[in-house]
C-alpha cells in the first residue's frame, strides 16, 4: 500500500511572544491504513497444524455439538455448510473426516495469532478468535517497511510458526479492510484505497458488506442496491432517510472515512464456555456420568459468573470408547448461570442419551450464547423469582470461593464426580485461565 495521502485544509497560525504572527506551516491529516487478518477456517486450519495428515481432505468440526462448526475448502467443495448436522454428513459424505472441536487449541493458536500482529502494531482489536484489526497508519517509518511488506511479514509468520493460512486486508477503514481480506481466499493479501474502492465494491453483494444483516440486505435490494457500489452510490441524506445510524458509519467508511476506532480493549464478550472430562477405564455407569456432567455444569456456571454472563442455551454430550458423539442441545426458558436451574433440564436429556451396555469415555457440557448478565422480570410462576435467589446465593458462595482459593460447596450431585478426581489419573480440558472463546 501506497503512503498516506496527506491533505493541506489551511495553514495554522500563531502569535509569538511579541505579538508577531507566525506562520507555523500546513496542518497535515494523514489517510489511516487500517489492517484485518483473518484466519482460512481457522478451526480447520488448527487441527490441520497439528496433524499435517489432514492436509488437503474434506475435514469438518463440530461433532460434539451434532452441527458442521467448521469446515475446510474441500469439505466446503462437496458441498457441506456451516450448521448441517452431522449426520447429514456421515450420511452423504462418508469420506469426510469428521472431529470434535479442540477449543483449548483454537484460544492457544488464536493467542499466538494475535501475538505476531503485536509484535509490529500497538493497537490491536480482537474482533473475534480468528481475526483482528490493526492500526498501521505511521509505523512505516519506524519499522523501515512499507505497509504491504508489514503485512506480508505478520502473514509469513503466522504461516512459518502456527502453520496457519491467514488473509489479510489493507485499507483506509475497517469497513474497507473486511472486504480486502475476504477479496482473495485462501492465503491472500489484497489492498484497497480510497480511489480504488469503487472497482472492488461493485463486484461485492450488498449482503456481504460487514455490518449488513440478511433483513437489511433484503429491503435494499428492494430498493435495486444491490452491491455494495450500489450503496456506496446513494447520497448520504438518502441513507439517513431510509436507514438508522449505524448504517451512515457503514456508507462513510466506504467511502474512506474512518469513523470506527480501532478498539484495542480487551475482548468481554463471548459466546460459549465448554468443560469436559475423559477417565479411564470407559464407563456405563449412569451415576458416576451424570455426576461428571453435573460438575461440568457447575464449573461452567462458575466461570460463566466471573465475566458476568449468561447462556441462552446449553448442551451436555457423551463420548463413547469408540469416540463416538451423542449430544442434546437445550433451550433455557430465561437465560441462568445458576446450576440448579440448568440441572433439571440436563438431566431429562441425559436419560434420553445414555443407553445401557455402551461405554462412555468423556463427558462434555458447553454453554451456548453467552450474553451479559441481567436481571429477570418477574413471571406469573415465580420461576424468574427463584432464579434471582440462586444467583444472589452464587455470588455469596463465589466470594467466598475467591478467598480461599478453592471450591468450597458444591451440589450432591457432584460429589461423586468430585471424589472419583482425588482418587484416579482422569484428566480435566486445561482451563484456560478465564479465557472465554468467541465464536
Amino acid at each position: 500500500m501506497s503512503p498516506p495521502k496527506e491533505t493541506n485544509n489551511k495553514i495554522n497560525t500563531a502569535k509569538s511572544s511579541d505579538g508577531t504572527i507566525v506562520k507555523a506551516g500546513p496542518i497535515v491529516k494523514r489517510e489511516k491504513v487500517i489492517l484485518h487478518i483473518d484466519g482460512d477456517a481457522f478451526f480447520v486450519g488448527v487441527e490441520i497444524a497439528k496433524n499435517p495428515k489432514l492436509r488437503g481432505l474434506p475435514v469438518v468440526t463440530g461433532e460434539e455439538r451434532g452441527i458442521v462448526s467448521a469446515l475446510s475448502y474441500e469439505a466446503k467443495a462437496l458441498g457441506i455448510t456451516r450448521g448441517m448436522p452431522i449426520f447429514r454428513v456421515k450420511r452423504e459424505f462418508p469420506k469426510v473426516k469428521i472431529l470434535p472441536g479442540d477449543y483449548h487449541s483454537y484460544v492457544e493458536y488464536s493467542t499466538k495469532m494475535f501475538d505476531i500482529v503485536r509484535r509490529y502494531v500497538d493497537d490491536v482489536e480482537e474482533y473475534s478468535i480468528d481475526e483482528c484489526f490493526g492500526e498501521l497508519t505511521g509505523l512505516d517509518k519506524p519499522l523501515g517497511m512499507s505497509y504491504r511488506q508489514i503485512a506480508e511479514r505478520i502473514k509469513k509468520e503466522v504461516n512459518e510458526e502456527l502453520d496457519l493460512s491467514v488473509s489479510i486486508g489493507l485499507a483506509p477503514t475497517k469497513v474497507l479492510a473486511k472486504v480486502a481480506s475476504n477479496w482473495v481466499k485462501p492465503n491472500g493479501l489484497t489492498v484497497i484505497e480510497s480511489a480504488l474502492a469503487v472497482d472492488f465494491l461493485q463486484k461485492v453483494p450488498i449482503k456481504k458488506i460487514w455490518g449488513i444483516g440478511p433483513r437489511t440486505a433484503e429491503l435494499l435490494n428492494r430498493k435495486d442496491i444491490m452491491t455494495a457500489k450500489d450503496f456506496y452510490d446513494k447520497d448520504i441524506a438518502w441513507i439517513k432517510l431510509i436507514l438508522s445510524k449505524p448504517y451512515e458509519t457503514i456508507w462513510q467508511e466506504l467511502h474512506g472515512i474512518s469513523v470506527m476506532e480501532i478498539d484495542s480493549a480487551p475482548k468481554t464478550v463471548y459466546s460459549s464456555v465448554q468443560k469436559t472430562r475423559s477417565f479411564h477405564p470407559s464407563t456405563n455407569d449412569k451415576t458416576f456420568l451424570w455426576s461428571q456432567l453435573s460438575k461440568h455444569i457447575e464449573d461452567s456456571c462458575r466461570k460463566a459468573r466471573h465475566f458476568n454472563l449468561v447462556p441462552r442455551k446449553f448442551s451436555i454430550f457423551l463420548k463413547t470408547k469408540d469416540f463416538e458423539f451423542v449430544t442434546a442441545l437445550i433451550l433455557l426458558p430465561s437465560p441462568s448461570n445458576s446450576p440448579e436451574i440448568l440441572l433439571p433440564l440436563a438431566h431429562a436429556h441425559f436419560e434420553n442419551i445414555h443407553k445401557k451396555g455402551v461405554l462412555y469415555r468423556t463427558t462434555g457440557v458447553t454453554l451456548l450464547d453467552l450474553m451479559a448478565d441481567f436481571v429477570p422480570q418477574d413471571d406469573l410462576f415465580g420461576s424468574n423469582a427463584q432464579a434471582s435467589k440462586f444467583e444472589t446465593i452464587h455470588k455469596q458462595i463465589d466470594l467466598l470461593e475467591e478467598k480461599f482459593g478453592k471450591i468450597v460447596i458444591y451440589l450432591g450431585s457432584t460429589k461423586n464426580a468430585i471424589d472419583h478426581k482425588a482418587q484416579d489419573g482422569g484428566t480435566d480440558s486445561e482451563d484456560l485461565d478465564k479465557n472465554l472463546l468467541f465464536l
